[in-house]
């Protein structure tokens, strides 16, 4: 399994909270290259888990506060 920014945008608006199959249906039905869905598939988890959001699957997908701008000056 592995992630890239571009295969992680993908799932940026699922419909968070979302189990497992819930995403791997949403990245199936929004058109998602078929690496986000078996990415999906090898994550182990219990049937009733939901994530809360793409941190949770993978950790290093980068957030507003990652970048080094101040959005007050602007």
């Amino acid at each position: 399994m592995y992630w890239t920014l571009e295969l992680a945008s993908y799932l940026a608006d699922a419909p968070w909270p979302a189990t497992k199959d819930e995403l791997i249906d949403y990245a199936i039905r929004t058109g998602a290259p078929l690496e986000v869905a078996e990415n999906l598939q090898d994550i182990e988890d219990d049937e009733e888990e939901a994530f809360d959001s793409i941190l949770e699957i993978w950790p290093d997908y980068p957030t507003k506060e990652d970048y080094l701008w101040n959005e007050d000056e602007y």
